[in-house]
């Protein structure tokens, strides 16, 4: 019961990447109280001792942090993006707590992201990583805009978690917009043709498509279906522009 209440507070404040998030750490904490459906399905078996909550916690704080200083600064919009979604799933009581640990890993001058990385690449399935990088896009574009060094620190972080590039630029034409941002969408160039741009997108569409999501997890099935819905919208925009029927 708690992964689907933080699911859908989450859901509310920060999309479907809030209910992805919100959903994980409520797995976790059900695993940790005994529950033996949800984080079987989002975690891999690593035959390593289970991740616990506060190790999770700590290594998903450490990324925002890395990700909040990439530019060189500390963004207050950024932070409230953060804060706003602890508040969300645990309460002002314990969000405060949270950021209490958050305001000292901000304060360290070296975090590896490559380490934390590699812990989570070891315990979390692919589709929940590309969800984080969502995750960690929106906090970066919290303020407006997407720097250079906070595009170039999200595609170290893509690379450490075993992201595919398609993937990757994919997701950030979700987040950056621009002339051939559909063309991006749909992970091929503006100069393909019309059965090409046809046949991305009957391929984009099967791999985000909701049934072909093999979870338990409905929060994950979520965010395949937005995605889904981005590629549509891409394949439309597209459709419209070369007046493909």
């Amino acid at each position: 019961m708690i992964k689907w209440v933080a699911a859908v507070v989450g859901y509310f404040i920060l999309r479907f990447p809030g209910a992805i998030l919100g959903f994980l750490l409520g797995s976790l904490l059900e695993n940790m109280g005994g529950s033996e459906s949800g984080a079987k399905s989002v975690f891999k078996s690593t035959g390593q001792q289970n991740v616990s909550p506060r190790d999770f916690e700590l290594n998903l704080l450490s990324l925002c942090s890395i990700i909040i200083k990439a530019d060189g600064q500390v963004n207050p919009q950024e932070l409230e993006y953060v804060r706003q979604y602890f508040l969300s799933t645990y309460g002002k009581e314990r969000a405060n707590a949270i950021f209490r640990t958050f305001n000292e890993v901000i304060k360290k001058r070296e975090i590896s992201a490559q380490r934390i990385c590699a812990y989570m690449e070891q315990r979390t399935r692919y589709e929940v990583r590309l969800q984080l990088l969502h995750f960690l896009f929106g906090i970066a574009q919290a303020d407006g805009q997407l720097s250079p060094s906070e595009v170039a620190k999200l595609r170290e972080i893509a690379g450490y978690l075993r992201v595919g590039r398609n993937d990757f630029e994919s997701i950030m034409a979700m987040f950056v917009r621009s002339a051939d941002n559909a063309y991006k969408i749909l992970e091929i160039d503006k100069t393909a043709t019309d059965d090409e741009v046809k046949k991305a997108y009957r391929t984009m569409a099967k791999k985000y498509h909701p049934d072909r999501v093999v979870t338990e997890n409905e929060a994950i099935r979520k965010g395949a279906e937005e995605k889904f819905k981005e590629v549509q919208k891409a394949y439309e925009t597209i459709q419209k522009e070369r007046g493909i029927s």
